[in-house]
């Protein structure tokens, strides 16, 4: 597993930093692509597979809007994001009216749906904000360090040191110092990579960065370890040898971005 997860990461790093150094319509067309992927995989686990007829429509309709989400705010169309949502909404709503007949929980499937799109496409899409904002490519290199030290510093701090749980009801390998761990390795690579990418950041603002960063990261990975334990799955895929699916991989980095935008924006 362990070697699994390194081999996937080394073979991934240059890709990724190739097409986010890229910029444009490349680092737009990368977030689209993952976007849909992920979100496919949020919509396997919330869904019944063999759903037909207007009920598999729902989960389609999703993933067609997902691009046109991320490739809005690309174009700086930041308005049609509401309207794409609520647009959605209306025709998830209508698809359901014929599944009511015999599924008195037919109603949910809107609520699945739509949070799908914002939890994905629509939190993703900050990533484009970051990236076409000034010194966007190494924003975008800062935060993934972040978020990927906090996800290394967790795994291994509550490996080897773990002894508290954290929150077994949702995820019981997950330890209260190995959260800690993980939020020292968020502060710490932050402060490392911050004197190579953005030097003319400020120490404090940074350390608060990275400290939001990576509690927003961990609460992501809970909540999508909630919905997996809900299906009654381990991992979201098996596309990332060692990690499992997109959607494995990038839970914490779903609910950092949002706010990674917001405090760059705000504190620097």
């Amino acid at each position: 597993m362990h070697l699994k997860r390194w081999i996937t990461g080394i073979v991934a790093l240059p890709i990724i930093y190739l097409l986010v150094s890229a910029g444009g319509m490349v680092f737009t067309l990368l977030i689209a692509a993952v976007s849909v992927i992920t979100l496919w995989e949020y919509y396997r686990a919330v869904f019944k597979s063999n759903a037909d007829g207007p009920a598999r429509l729902i989960p389609v309709l999703g993933l067609c809007l997902s691009p046109v989400i991320i490739g809005s705010v690309s174009r700086g169309a930041l308005i049609h994001i509401p309207l794409i949502l609520a647009v959605d909404l209306i025709l998830v709503a209508g698809l359901t009216l014929p599944l009511f007949k015999d599924d008195t929980q037919a109603p949910h499937r809107v609520g699945k749906q739509v949070l799908g799109l914002v939890y994905i496409p629509v939190f993703l899409s900050f990533l484009v904000l970051i990236r076409f904002g000034e010194s966007g490519a190494q924003w975008i290199f800062w935060l993934l360090c972040i978020v990927a030290a906090g996800d290394t510093g967790a795994f291994y701090s509550g490996t080897y040191l773990g002894r508290h749980k954290l929150c077994p009801w949702v995820s019981p390998k997950k330890t209260i110092e190995g959260s800690l761990g993980g939020l020292a390795a968020n502060i710490l690579v932050a402060l490392l990579f911050k004197m190579i990418l953005l030097p003319s950041l400020a120490t404090l603002p940074c350390i608060v960065f990275a400290a939001v960063i990576g509690i927003a990261g961990q609460v992501g990975d809970l909540f999508a370890s909630e919905f997996k334990r809900s299906a009654g799955i381990k991992d979201s895929g098996t596309l990332l040898p060692g990690h499992g699916g997109f959607l494995d991989r990038l839970d914490a980095l779903l609910f950092a971005s949002p706010l990674a935008y917001l405090l760059k924006i705000s504190i620097f």
